[in-house]
Parts: structure tokens; C-alpha cells; sequence
């Protein structure tokens, strides 16, 4: 019997992050295809004397819940006989047409059925879908929202952490619990640490809905988002709601002056068993025409925590996207996902955000772990802690506003340590649990909450209920933070129990700025319409984001390699050898001069006399010479073999590239080349000695092993250019090569 064979490639493509996954072929029955589905709707509207009688091939008497809401309260028959008679490819056209203005898109779909959103969207491709993203935001510029967790529920890091996310730029933070009744402290905590951060950052605890009204109305958080909805009845009963409900329920937050957005996303309906046989797309877009009708500004929608799978099912991240889209051509606030982990595939997970990191959406992330990974009480984000450097890179990289900051580590520790500080006080002032100096100290510098002592919990669950039953609020924070020489963040939450009154953040996509000025739909609304139109990142925010703090300055790197001490002595004019045995080592104009280290940090010095070292130790004779009017290693070493009396060189440049030519070969052609400088070290630069002393003597020579870097490149190229830079600068054109004398060391 044969034994079958393996290819080792793909053996070992198999181990990848990604292929822990389940991708899957479509199976509709289940609700498991993204758009386009076969069991979805015919589109179709039928009105008579102002009333939606059919509704997606329904008719009155054939309604479910959900169409019955859509019907009385998410079509405005006005538009609906003229939003409906266009066709699809009009309608997506118009979506992509810079002439085409968001005003006009917007009061179409006011008439549009939910199988015709879907059906539109549809059409347009992962690009389309981008642009017109990008002129349907609601509001001109993009934010971002934040987690922040942690196992232990400690609130001292709870405060370092929120305060460090506020810092950062983050329009709203969101916090959760691992046991409810430590909500109270849980919103408190995050309440005081984002006021120290930055004044006007939004809050929330996402928890049972009632309690998370209480919350609201006592002052400690300041908008909401945990009212799902869902695509078909049956997973509404499942959740004992209804469209009704949700709808109060959502006047409830808004009569009360706290910011509210509904939570959807496709899959959901499929995870939950009850998708109808219908694509996630089509639910989605009755979800959100859902969202519209209760009264909601905004929506929580890309999938959410049912990312991974969407993602299993061809088209699903295009299906993501056109979520998204739905909810901002439908006047929405759009928070777009990118929470829950989409894949363990980095390249994957990035792909995915592109789609709304380029255009731009309300809000970027609809929560990033502002914590490592470990601490992550929503499951695994898609971004934690760990990601931000590359965030925020990707933001310079593209000259794209992603909704975050740079922040040095100082400014970092700083604000970390007094949240800490203030939620100390507040907890010493209602004489809860004491929060130790020791937990200040290590929330401001810890990794996460294993750095953090434990604390008593079933004390702090105590405490946590007196907030509840003692009505202890916002205000009662503020006053206490006041007395305890924490004015400044006592006035940031005072300003966002004025913001609860005056409900100037109860518009669509508001957020709050440092000042207490408040940006949204209605005074900063999108207007693109077109090229150089819109939101730009440019000026001083440009400037702000451009500056990373690992940041380095070209000219100091220029001179990062400079040392004092002198290595070789300039002499005569090089002369041509005579002796077989002569063997030239030839440096670069900037060689052991106006450089005097590799890029692999090796000292000129060192590596000359290895160089010498093992021409010796093969027989030969090394001679140093500096050419001076090239700086490519190639002609440095091609001139060093045509000086020589062997004929053979060895030619080095300043950052370390290493070449053993011979006078007869071409000068970009040679016997070998050591293109990873980073990679070699004085034990390598021996071995090319012996190597060329070997060519010279006409020895049997084996090729110098090399070790390769495959990221070397992206590390390391822009010391190389400013390297060889220092390098081409010291060329003299016209100038002879030079013998060189090394320098005794005392």
C-alpha cells in the first residue's frame, strides 16, 4: 500500500492562527449566507389612503411584529411611491455619485422597505460600499470608543485605565461587570478615571437594562447602548421583548437626557436559531429600519459579537461593511463594530477594519480594550492594549483619522495616577472599602489586574449596593471630589449632569469636546461632496496625530553612529600590489571616519581586524585601503580587487554590507555577497576574510553562511537610507583611493 504524502507547505500553513477558524459554504436554510439570499424577499410597498397594507411580499394580515412597527412607524409614505420606483442600479448609483447629496439619499430611504436597503447595498462592491460610507456619516469627523475591564473589578485600574482612554481621545468609554452587582462602582470608577482624563468623555456600564437606567438616572453613566434588536420575531420572544418595548424603553434614556443607541448586527438571528431561512444582510436591514422607527439616533451595528460568524461564510466581511452602510444611509448613528474578535488572523482582523477605518464612521470601534487581552470582560476584543501603536501608525500611514491620540508614557503615568487618586478619595468620602496606596501605585504602572492585590469583594458588592439604595449620584461624586482637592474633575462631572439637562447630546452622532461644546449631526454635520470636501485630517490635528511618541528624529539618527575615537590613519595615494598574496580590505569613504558602527552595532574596529584576522589565518596578506569615490559596495570592492595583488578583495561599507570581488568580474557581479549586514557578526566577517584569502590562493572555498531576517527590512530600512546617506555624502568623485593605517589601541 502506497503511504500518501504530504506536502510539508501545506502541512505547515496549516498550523497558521487562521486556520483555527471554520470557513463554510452557504446554507441559507439556517440563515448562514450574507446577502443575496435565496429565501429573501421580493422587495414591494403597497399603500392605500396612507397606509402600508404589504410590506416584502407580506400583506397586512400576514404581518409580524416587526413589520407591523416598520409599517406604522419606519415608512414615510410621502417619499415611498417615489423612493420605491426607482431601480436598484439608480438608487446605487445615486449612492456613489458625488452629485448625489446625502440629504437627498437620506429622505429616500425614509420610503424604502428593508428588502430593498438590503438588495441596493448589494450591488455596490467593497470599494463603492467605502465611498459611500464616506459621504453618508452622520457627523463630519470620526471618533472612537473604548472597553475598559478587569478580572479583578479592581477600581483603582478601573479609574487609570478609563482615564488613560480619555486621554488618548476616546469619545465614549464603556465598561462591564462580571457579576452585576458591581455595576455601581464599576460605572463610578470609569465615571471619575475619564473625567480626570479628559473632560466631556461619554460613559456607560453595559448591563441589565433596568439597572442600567438606574444607573443613568442617578448620573453615574451618561448614554447607553444595550437595546438589541433583532431581525425576526421569534428571537424578540426568545428575549421576552418586543419592537414596543425597545421603543420605550428607549424614550425611557432619552426622557431622562441620557444618549441612547440600539445594538444589531448580522448573525445574530442565525446564532440564535430563528433566522428564517433569510441572508443576514436582509434581518440586518430590517433591524435597522427598526432602530429608525423606535426614534433612535444611532445604532451599534457591523456584526457585533457574531463577527467570527459572518466571517465563516463567503462574502461576509463585504456583509459587515454593508451593515454599516445601511444604518448611515438610514440617518443613523453608526458605531461600527470592530469589538468583538473577528479573526485570530492579524491580517484578517485588519482587512475587516479597513472597510470602516478609511471612510470613516461615528465611531470607529464600538469598544477597544484599552487593556491587555487578559482583562477583556467583553469577550476578546478585536484591538486591546496591545494594538495601539499600530493604530495609530496606520493612522500616519494613511493621513486618516481613526478617533485616537498619542500619548507619551509620562502624560500616561501622570493621568493614570490621579484617577487613581480620585477614585480614592470618592471611596474614602462614602467610606467604602479602602483603596490602599499600594493599588494606586500599581494602577498606575501595572500590566494588568494580576498586578493589583485582591481586594474584598463581597465588602465591595455592600458598597456597591448602597449606591444604589442610598440614590448616591453624579453630583454627590462631584462634591466630594471638591472637597478632596480634585476641583478640576469635579467640574468635568458636573458639566456632564448640565449636558443630562440641557440634552444637547441627544442628537445624532454627539459626541462632548474638553470644552463641554458638543459636535453632532445637526452643528457639525458631514458635508462631502466630493474631493477636498468634507472632513480632511489636516492641521493641527494632522500635526498631533503624525507625531508618534517611539517617534525618533532623522538628524539624531544621523549622528546616533558617530564616535570620537580614532580608528585608522589616512595615508599616501593607493598604490596597485604585486604580491599574490596581497589581499585588500577597501572601506567606504565613510568607513572608521565620519561612521564608525554597522547597523548591527558592530564597531568599525572590531570588524576590520576580524577581516584582517581571517585573511591571515588562510595565508594571505591584508592590506586596508579607502575608496573614496563611490559609496555602492559594489565598485568599493571592484576598485579594492583592481589594487590588489591577488586580484581579490573584500569591499565594505559603513552600515556593515559586505562584498569579496575579483578584478576580472563585472563590478556588480563578484564571488560573494553579505547583503544582511544586520545579521552578520565578527565571527562572519573572519570567515569572509579567510573566503577572500582563499580565492586569492586558489583554495577550495565554500560559501560563507548567511543568515536571513525577513523583517530586517521593515526594522531597519531607515537607518540604512540615513546610514548610506552619511555614506554618499563623504564621496569625493575625482578622488584616488587611499592606503589606510589602522590606529594602535593603547
Amino acid at each position: 500500500m502506497t503511504e500518501h504524502r504530504r506536502s510539508k507547505r501545506f502541512v505547515e500553513r496549516e498550523q497558521r492562527e487562521l486556520r483555527r477558524e471554520l470557513l463554510i459554504t452557504p446554507f441559507p436554510e439556517l440563515g448562514l449566507v450574507a446577502m443575496n439570499g435565496p429565501n429573501d424577499p421580493e422587495p414591494g410597498l403597497e399603500v392605500r389612503d396612507g397606509r402600508v397594507v404589504s410590506l416584502d411580499g407580506r400583506s397586512e394580515d400576514q404581518f409580524d411584529a416587526l413589520d407591523h412597527f416598520i409599517a406604522r412607524h419606519g415608512i414615510d409614505v410621502d417619499v415611498a411611491a417615489e423612493a420605491m420606483a426607482l431601480d436598484d442600479t439608480e438608487l446605487a448609483r445615486r449612492m456613489v455619485d458625488i452629485d448625489a447629496s446625502r440629504q437627498e439619499l437620506v429622505r429616500l430611504a425614509r420610503g424604502l422597505t428593508p428588502a430593498r436597503l438590503a438588495r441596493v447595498v448589494a450591488l455596490l462592491d467593497p470599494v463603492e460600499m467605502m465611498f459611500a460610507l464616506k459621504k453618508l456619516r452622520a457627523r463630519r469627523a470620526p471618533a472612537n470608543q473604548a472597553h475598559v475591564t478587569n478580572l479583578k473589578e479592581n477600581p483603582a485600574l478601573l479609574a487609570a485605565d478609563a482615564a488613560e482612554a480619555a486621554a488618548r481621545g476616546f469619545a465614549e468609554i464603556e465598561t462591564t461587570v462580571g457579576v452585576s452587582r458591581y455595576a455601581p462602582l464599576n460605572a463610578m470608577a470609569v465615571l471619575v478615571g475619564s473625567q480626570t482624563g479628559r473632560p466631556g468623555v461619554l460613559t456607560q456600564c453595559a448591563i441589565e437594562e433596568r439597572r442600567s437606567l438606574q444607573l443613568a438616572i442617578q448620573g453615574i453613566t451618561t448614554y447607553a447602548e444595550t437595546l438589541s434588536v433583532y431581525g425576526t420575531e421569534p428571537v424578540f420572544v426568545d428575549g421576552d421583548d418586543t419592537p414596543w418595548s425597545k421603543g420605550f424603553l428607549n424614550s425611557a434614556y432619552a426622557s431622562r437626557g441620557i444618549k441612547v443607541r440600539f445594538t444589531s448586527g448580522g448573525g445574530s438571528e442565525a446564532l440564535m436559531g430563528h433566522a428564517g431561512g433569510c441572508s443576514m444582510l436582509y434581518l440586518e436591514a430590517r433591524c435597522l429600519s427598526l432602530v429608525r422607527a423606535a426614534g433612535s439616533q444611532g445604532v451599534q451595528n457591523g456584526s457585533i459579537s457574531c463577527v467570527a460568524l459572518v466571517m465563516s461564510v463567503p462574502a461576509g466581511g463585504r456583509e459587515i461593511l454593508a451593515e454599516n452602510l445601511l444604518a448611515a444611509w438610514l440617518d443613523l448613528e453608526v458605531a461600527s463594530g470592530n469589538d468583538a474578535i473577528a479573526s485570530h488572523s492579524p491580517t484578517r482582523r485588519t482587512a475587516k477594519l479597513m472597510g470602516q477605518f478609511l471612510p470613516g464612521t461615528d465611531f470607529v470601534t464600538s469598544g477597544w480594550s484599552v487593556m491587555p487581552r487578559y482583562d477583556n470582560m467583553f469577550g476578546g476584543g478585536n484591538y486591546d492594549a496591545d494594538d495601539i501603536d499600530e493604530w495609530l501608525t496606520i493612522q500616519r500611514d494613511w493621513q486618516v483619522d481613526g478617533g485616537i491620540e498619542p500619548l507619551s508614557e509620562a502624560e500616561a503615568t501622570r493621568v493614570r495616577e490621579r484617577a487613581a487618586r480620585a477614585i480614592q478619595s470618592v471611596f474614602a468620602a462614602f467610606e467604602f472599602p479602602e483603596i490602599t496606596d499600594a493599588e494606586v501605585e500599581a494602577a498606575t504602572y501595572a500590566l494588568d489586574s494580576r498586578d493589583l492585590p485582591d481586594r474584598d469583594r463581597a465588602a465591595d458588592v455592600a458598597a456597591a449596593d448602597r449606591v444604589l439604595a442610598e440614590g448616591i449620584s453624579g453630583l454627590d461624586v462631584a462634591r466630594e471630589l471638591d472637597r478632596r482637592g480634585f476641583a478640576e474633575v469635579a467640574e468635568a462631572i458636573l458639566a456632564m449632569q448640565r449636558q443630562r439637562v440641557s440634552a444637547d447630546y441627544l442628537q445624532t452622532s454627539a459626541i462632548v469636546d474638553s470644552s463641554g461644546a458638543v459636535s453632532a449631526a445637526v452643528n457639525d454635520p458631514n458635508r462631502y461632496t466630493g474631493p477636498g470636501t468634507g472632513y480632511r485630517l489636516e492641521g493641527d490635528r494632522w500635526q498631533r496625530l503624525q507625531h508618534l511618541p517611539h517617534e525618533l528624529d532623522a538628524r539624531t539618527l544621523e549622528e546616533a553612529s558617530a564616535l570620537p575615537a580614532q580608528v585608522v590613519i589616512e595615508k599616501d595615494v593607493a598604490r596597485m600590489g604585486n604580491d599574490p598574496n596581497d589581499v585588500v580590505i577597501a572601506v567606504g569613504p565613510a568607513f572608521a571616519d565620519g561612521l564608525q558602527v554597522t547597523i548591527g552595532g558592530l564597531a568599525h574596529r572590531d570588524v576590520i581586524e576580524a577581516l584582517m584576522q581571517g585573511v591571515r589565518e588562510a595565508g594571505a596578506e591584508p592590506r586596508l585601503i579607502r575608496v573614496r569615490r563611490a559609496s555602492d559596495v559594489a565598485f568599493v570592492g571592484h576598485d579594492g580587487a583592481l589594487l590588489a595583488g591577488s586580484r581579490v578583495a573584500v569591499g565594505i561599507q559603513s552600515k556593515g554590507t559586505t562584498v569579496i570581488h575579483r578584478a576580472d568580474l563585472q563590478p556588480l557581479d563578484n564571488l560573494e555577497l553579505f547583503g544582511m549586514a544586520p545579521s552578520l557578526t565578527l565571527d562572519s566577517y573572519r570567515a569572509i576574510g579567510r573566503n577572500a584569502a582563499g580565492y586569492a590562493l586558489g583554495q577550495r572555498v565554500g560559501p560563507v553562511p548567511t543568515v536571513m531576517d525577513n523583517f530586517a527590512r521593515a526594522k531597519l530600512i531607515v537607518r540604512t537610507t540615513l546610514l548610506h546617506a552619511r555614506e554618499t555624502a563623504a564621496v569625493a568623485p575625482d578622488a584616488p583611493p587611499l592606503e589606510l593605517e589602522l590606529v594602535e589601541t593603547p
